[in-house]
């Protein structure tokens, strides 16, 4: 019987002060159920609530795009053989901004905790290498998002 991937989790709220509610929505201990039914190896993560003013920086200054959007993954030391012959837990943040996240829900018509858990996950599937830059790979993608957030009991995000 295989065991559970191991999860190391720091979990970051600088915009708690501004976004109360949003770190009220995620208790350590769910984030990290949430986290851990997304992940197929072990890992160390760094999850970071951020404001509108990091978040467009972050993007900005990683991605060339000048806005904040909902999730940044920063996987680090992706496909490194190093890694992956003495296996090593795969490292990343994930940076998910309060503002954008809040307008997604309520656009969307879903409730934030429900967006928040959906990001987790994909942004846990982006750290372990998982991509939809073409059509087969959002479908593999979202499929098993959709899988993962079933289990954990939440709606089909994309439906």
């Amino acid at each position: 019987m295989s065991r559970p991937p191991k999860l190391t989790l720091n979990l970051q709220f600088p915009a708690a002060k501004a976004w109360p509610s949003h770190k009220t929505a995620l208790p350590r201990a769910s984030v990290a159920r949430w986290i851990q039914a997304a992940l197929q190896v072990d890992a160390e993560l760094t999850v970071r609530l951020v404001d509108a003013d990091e978040g467009r920086m972050l993007n900005r200054t990683w991605r060339g795009k000048d806005y904040a959007t909902n999730v940044l993954t920063f996987a680090y030391a992706e496909g490194d053989e190093a890694s992956e012959a003495d296996d090593a837990p795969i490292s990343g943040d994930l940076i998910l901004c309060c503002p954008v996240v809040e307008r997604e829900a309520i656009g969307l018509g879903r409730p934030l905790v429900a967006h928040y858990v959906h990001l987790l996950v994909h942004g846990t599937l982006h750290a372990q290498g998982y991509d939809h830059e073409d059509d087969t790979e959002a479908e593999e993608m979202e499929a098993l998002e959709r899988d993962i957030l079933a289990t954990l009991g939440f709606p089909d995000p994309y439906a």
